[in-house]
């Protein structure tokens, strides 16, 4: 990569921008466990510190996405993704989890992609499992859930396997971190539309104008 990941934490630390490719580079290095675990959470953290951009988000999105397991959906049949970033610190109550059973139920077809709880209270899969719900665990039982309820929540971890070395990283950290805005802005199956929440009207910001510089 054009800086070592030393060279990234020194940048952030200096309260400047790394730029789309280094966030890039730096995701898939992050994925594929290169980084030793103290170093990235220190550039966990002094990302956040700085303060996200949005071609930083755009970056370590478009990473998460190339090393996701895809998901192939209508292209022809409207889908959606009802999806928010959590980690507001208000342990307020899992509004998208909610939303998007009620939208399923009135006819529309949601394909939400969440995880469990990291630094709230519960996160749409710890919600879900105490309702019963089955996570999708392939492809395959995502066509067949949405066919059948309208509904089909695609767990994170099944499909984003390389996240396996990252998340008991952000477990240790317990704060808010880029993947809480990644999250939404990662569905393997690329629904139609998205219904995003942000816990603050810059954030909801940031994830628009990152979502703009992609396909």
């Amino acid at each position: 990569m054009s800086q070592t990941a030393n060279q990234i934490l020194e940048t952030l630390l200096s309260s400047k921008d790394i730029g789309e490719d280094s966030a890039y580079i730096l995701m898939s290095e992050l994925a594929e466990g290169i980084v030793a675990p103290p170093l990235a959470g220190a550039l966990l953290t002094a990302l956040r510190i700085k303060g996200e951009s949005a071609e930083e988000v755009r970056g370590f999105a478009r990473a998460m996405r190339d090393v996701a397991i895809p998901v192939s959906l209508d292209p022809e049949q409207t889908t959606v993704d009802i999806v928010g970033t959590g980690g507001d610190g208000s342990n307020s109550f899992n509004l998208s989890t909610g939303t998007a059973l009620l939208s399923a139920a009135a006819g529309l077809q949601v394909a939400k992609h969440g995880n469990r709880s990291v630094s709230s209270k519960s996160g749409s899969a710890d919600v879900l499992e105490a309702l019963g719900i089955t996570l999708a665990a392939d492809a395959a039982a995502v066509t067949g859930l949405l066919n059948q309820h309208n509904f089909a929540f695609l767990f994170a971890p099944f499909f984003h396997p390389a996240m396996k070395n990252i998340a008991p990283i952000r477990q240790a950290l317990g704060i808010r971190t880029v993947f809480n805005i990644l999250g939404p802005l990662t569905n393997p199956a690329q629904p139609t539309h998205y219904l995003l929440g942000a816990f603050s009207s810059e954030m909801a910001q940031l994830m628009a104008n990152a979502l703009s510089g992609m396909n």
